[in-house]
């Protein structure tokens, strides 16, 4: 079993818009290339998403379903990997102050993988986390223009724009 966990430096809500966001999958996930939901709404329960895995030339397509979630404080997820078998990797988020403590514990269920699994089997499995935990701190405490942009609102939904023309005006020039 590989357990590893990461101090990132955002309100657990802020992790879990990107984990809830099936789209994004590739984006904090270490060897995939592209992910889209396929069935039932993410990150509901047994609700699934595709995703690709380059191999030089080919192309593997596989598929996560959704296990179990508790919004905002967990997801766990049974990954398919062809031949392989499958994974499960439970995603825990705890209020760690202002910010959010990520636990990722993973280990295979069925095939190839829970049948070779060992010690260094584990290994190979913590440096794929530290990976991951560091791309979802990334896209978390370093979003893009556009998702801060709504991120603030959400953060400070008491705060709106103001229209400083006001109505009936068309901006400074009509002061």
């Amino acid at each position: 079993m590989a357990r590893r966990h990461r101090l990132i430096q955002v309100s657990p809500h802020v992790v879990w818009d990107v984990l809830a966001d099936g789209h994004r999958y590739a984006e904090w996930v270490v060897g995939t290339s592209r992910s889209e939901p396929v069935r039932g709404e993410w990150p509901r329960r047994d609700a699934a998403i595709r995703f690709e895995v380059p191999l030089g030339p080919l192309r593997l397509v596989n598929e996560t379903v959704v296990r179990h979630c508790e919004e905002g404080v967990a997801l766990e997820l049974e990954a398919h990997a062809g031949v392989l078998g499958t994974a499960r990797i439970a995603i825990e988020l705890r209020e760690w102050g202002e910010h959010s403590l990520v636990i990722v514990d993973e280990h295979p269920l069925r095939g190839a993988g829970g049948t070779l699994h060992n010690i260094g089997f584990d290994a190979l499995i913590q440096l794929r986390h530290r990976t991951m935990l560091a791309r979802l701190a990334r896209l978390c405490e370093h979003p893009a223009p556009h998702e801060r942009d709504a991120r603030d609102i959400r953060e400070a939904p008491h705060l709106v724009p103001v229209d400083r023309a006001g109505p009936g005006r068309e901006g400074p020039a009509h002061a």
